[in-house]
Protein backbone atom coordinates (compact mmCIF):
# COMPACT_ATOMS: atom_id res chain seq x y z
CA UNK A 1 0.00 0.00 0.00
CA UNK A 2 2.96 2.31 0.85
CA UNK A 3 4.38 1.85 -2.49
CA UNK A 4 1.41 2.55 -4.48
CA UNK A 5 1.11 5.71 -2.44
CA UNK A 6 4.50 6.89 -3.04
CA UNK A 7 3.94 6.22 -6.57
CA UNK A 8 0.78 8.19 -6.73
CA UNK A 9 2.52 10.93 -5.18
CA UNK A 10 5.23 10.95 -7.16
CA UNK A 11 2.87 11.25 -10.06
CA UNK A 12 1.07 13.93 -9.32
CA UNK A 13 4.73 16.18 -8.62
CA UNK A 14 5.80 14.96 -11.33
CA UNK A 15 2.63 16.83 -13.51
CA UNK A 16 2.48 19.67 -11.30
CA UNK A 17 6.35 20.52 -11.89
CA UNK A 18 5.27 20.32 -15.73
CA UNK A 19 2.23 22.51 -14.90
CA UNK A 20 4.27 24.83 -13.09
CA UNK A 21 7.11 24.87 -15.72
CA UNK A 22 4.71 25.27 -18.66
CA UNK A 23 2.07 28.40 -16.96
CA UNK A 24 3.90 29.24 -13.81
CA UNK A 25 3.05 29.35 -10.56
CA UNK A 26 0.07 31.89 -10.77
CA UNK A 27 -1.88 30.85 -13.74
CA UNK A 28 -1.60 26.67 -12.74
CA UNK A 29 -4.47 26.04 -10.42
CA UNK A 30 -5.16 22.34 -8.66
CA UNK A 31 -7.82 21.61 -11.24
CA UNK A 32 -5.15 22.37 -14.32
CA UNK A 33 -2.88 19.52 -12.10
CA UNK A 34 -5.36 17.29 -11.04
CA UNK A 35 -6.50 17.03 -15.19
CA UNK A 36 -2.63 15.88 -16.11
CA UNK A 37 -2.31 13.33 -13.63
CA UNK A 38 -6.31 11.83 -14.01
CA UNK A 39 -6.56 11.76 -10.36
CA UNK A 40 -10.03 12.48 -8.77
CA UNK A 41 -10.00 15.99 -6.68
CA UNK A 42 -10.04 14.12 -3.13
CA UNK A 43 -7.60 11.92 -4.20
CA UNK A 44 -5.17 15.11 -5.15
CA UNK A 45 -6.26 16.94 -1.93
CA UNK A 46 -5.01 13.65 0.13
CA UNK A 47 -1.89 14.05 -0.80
CA UNK A 48 -1.53 17.74 -1.20
CA UNK A 49 -3.82 20.35 0.57
CA UNK A 50 -3.29 23.49 -1.78
CA UNK A 51 -1.40 24.97 -4.52
CA UNK A 52 1.08 26.10 -2.57
CA UNK A 53 2.11 23.08 -0.40
CA UNK A 54 2.21 21.38 -3.75
CA UNK A 55 4.24 23.71 -4.93
CA UNK A 56 7.02 24.01 -2.69
CA UNK A 57 7.09 20.21 -2.47
CA UNK A 58 7.88 19.81 -6.11
CA UNK A 59 10.89 22.36 -5.51
CA UNK A 60 12.29 20.46 -2.23
CA UNK A 61 11.89 17.43 -4.85
CA UNK A 62 14.13 19.50 -7.81
CA UNK A 63 16.18 21.01 -4.94
CA UNK A 64 17.21 18.31 -2.21
CA UNK A 65 20.32 16.60 -4.43
CA UNK A 66 21.80 20.27 -4.93
CA UNK A 67 21.04 21.11 -1.17
CA UNK A 68 22.94 17.79 -0.10
CA UNK A 69 26.09 18.52 -2.05
CA UNK A 70 25.74 22.40 -1.42
CA UNK A 71 26.53 20.91 2.63
CA UNK A 72 28.84 18.74 1.64
CA UNK A 73 30.86 21.36 0.07
CA UNK A 74 31.57 22.22 4.12
CA UNK A 75 34.31 19.70 3.76
CA UNK A 76 35.85 19.71 7.37
CA UNK A 77 39.03 17.51 6.19
CA UNK A 78 39.82 20.92 3.96
CA UNK A 79 43.05 22.38 4.93
CA UNK A 80 42.56 25.86 3.42
CA UNK A 81 39.49 27.72 5.34
CA UNK A 82 38.91 30.49 2.67
CA UNK A 83 38.93 27.66 -0.26
CA UNK A 84 36.50 25.80 1.97
CA UNK A 85 34.18 28.86 2.25
CA UNK A 86 33.98 30.22 -1.17
CA UNK A 87 33.05 26.67 -2.85
CA UNK A 88 30.60 26.09 -0.36
CA UNK A 89 29.32 30.04 -0.85
CA UNK A 90 28.92 29.35 -4.44
CA UNK A 91 27.07 26.20 -4.22
CA UNK A 92 24.61 27.94 -1.34
CA UNK A 93 24.31 31.51 -3.84
CA UNK A 94 23.60 29.40 -6.98
CA UNK A 95 20.95 27.04 -4.98
CA UNK A 96 19.19 30.03 -3.23
CA UNK A 97 19.09 32.11 -6.80
CA UNK A 98 18.36 30.00 -8.89
CA UNK A 99 14.50 30.35 -10.27
CA UNK A 100 12.42 27.76 -8.82
CA UNK A 101 13.80 28.77 -5.38
CA UNK A 102 13.64 31.77 -5.97
CA UNK A 103 10.11 31.65 -7.11
CA UNK A 104 9.46 29.79 -3.41
CA UNK A 105 11.12 32.18 -1.38
CA UNK A 106 8.72 35.27 -3.05
CA UNK A 107 5.57 32.88 -2.55
CA UNK A 108 6.10 32.44 1.35
CA UNK A 109 7.67 36.15 1.89
CA UNK A 110 4.41 36.97 0.37
CA UNK A 111 1.94 35.50 2.65
CA UNK A 112 0.52 38.00 4.71
CA UNK A 113 0.89 36.11 8.18
CA UNK A 114 2.36 32.91 9.15
CA UNK A 115 1.81 30.01 7.66
CA UNK A 116 2.59 25.94 8.14
CA UNK A 117 3.99 26.64 4.51
CA UNK A 118 6.43 29.38 5.89
CA UNK A 119 7.68 27.10 8.46
CA UNK A 120 7.97 23.65 6.45
CA UNK A 121 10.35 25.88 4.16
CA UNK A 122 11.55 27.20 6.69
CA UNK A 123 12.78 24.03 8.68
CA UNK A 124 14.07 22.41 5.37
CA UNK A 125 16.17 25.35 4.19
CA UNK A 126 17.62 27.98 6.89
CA UNK A 127 17.16 25.63 9.76
CA UNK A 128 19.00 23.21 8.14
CA UNK A 129 21.70 25.21 5.68
CA UNK A 130 22.54 26.88 9.44
CA UNK A 131 23.29 24.27 11.71
CA UNK A 132 25.84 22.66 9.14
CA UNK A 133 27.37 25.71 8.77
CA UNK A 134 28.13 26.67 12.70
CA UNK A 135 28.94 22.80 13.14
CA UNK A 136 31.67 23.47 10.30
CA UNK A 137 32.81 26.71 11.92
CA UNK A 138 32.88 25.23 15.10
CA UNK A 139 35.45 22.65 13.98
CA UNK A 140 37.56 25.26 11.76
CA UNK A 141 37.67 27.19 14.95
CA UNK A 142 38.85 23.86 17.35
CA UNK A 143 41.18 23.45 14.66
CA UNK A 144 42.69 26.90 14.98
CA UNK A 145 41.71 27.99 11.45
CA UNK A 146 39.26 30.88 13.04
CA UNK A 147 39.33 32.38 16.41
CA UNK A 148 36.60 31.11 19.26
CA UNK A 149 33.16 32.65 19.05
CA UNK A 150 29.64 31.71 18.83
CA UNK A 151 29.28 29.16 16.02
CA UNK A 152 26.01 30.02 15.86
CA UNK A 153 26.09 33.34 15.09
CA UNK A 154 29.33 33.18 12.45
CA UNK A 155 27.07 31.21 10.79
CA UNK A 156 24.52 33.34 10.38
CA UNK A 157 26.79 36.49 9.58
CA UNK A 158 28.14 34.34 7.28
CA UNK A 159 25.03 33.59 5.13
CA UNK A 160 24.64 37.09 5.84
CA UNK A 161 27.60 38.80 3.98
CA UNK A 162 26.96 36.03 1.06
CA UNK A 163 23.42 37.43 0.45
CA UNK A 164 24.42 41.34 0.96
CA UNK A 165 24.65 42.15 -2.40
CA UNK A 166 21.64 40.40 -3.82
CA UNK A 167 18.86 40.01 -1.11
CA UNK A 168 17.32 43.38 -1.79
CA UNK A 169 17.54 43.28 -5.70
CA UNK A 170 15.40 40.06 -4.97
CA UNK A 171 12.75 41.40 -2.67
CA UNK A 172 11.96 43.87 -4.60
CA UNK A 173 11.39 41.54 -7.84
CA UNK A 174 14.83 43.51 -9.84
CA UNK A 175 17.07 40.36 -9.80
CA UNK A 176 17.54 38.28 -12.81
CA UNK A 177 18.97 34.70 -12.54
CA UNK A 178 22.96 35.43 -11.55
CA UNK A 179 25.64 34.89 -13.53
CA UNK A 180 28.73 32.32 -12.34
CA UNK A 181 30.77 35.05 -12.71
CA UNK A 182 28.90 37.21 -10.61
CA UNK A 183 28.70 34.72 -7.93
CA UNK A 184 32.22 33.67 -7.85
CA UNK A 185 33.05 37.54 -7.38
CA UNK A 186 30.29 38.21 -4.75
CA UNK A 187 31.61 34.99 -2.72
CA UNK A 188 35.00 35.97 -2.61
CA UNK A 189 33.86 40.05 -1.79
CA UNK A 190 31.91 38.22 1.24
CA UNK A 191 34.49 35.33 2.40
CA UNK A 192 37.32 38.49 2.42
CA UNK A 193 35.27 40.13 4.84
CA UNK A 194 34.32 37.18 6.81
CA UNK A 195 37.82 36.31 7.36
CA UNK A 196 38.95 39.29 8.39
CA UNK A 197 36.37 39.54 11.00
CA UNK A 198 37.01 35.97 12.63
CA UNK A 199 40.49 34.76 10.86
CA UNK A 200 42.59 33.73 13.40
Amino acid sequence: MRTKSETRRQAILQAAAEVFRETGFERSSMSDIRERVGYSKPTLYSYFASKEELFSAVVFEATELEFQATLQALDPDQSDITQALESFGQRLLALLYSPQVQALRRMVASQARPSELGRTCYEMGPVRSEAAIAAFLQQAMDRGQLRQTDARIAALQLKGLLEAEWIEPFLFNALNEPKPRQVRDTVARAVAVFMAAYGP
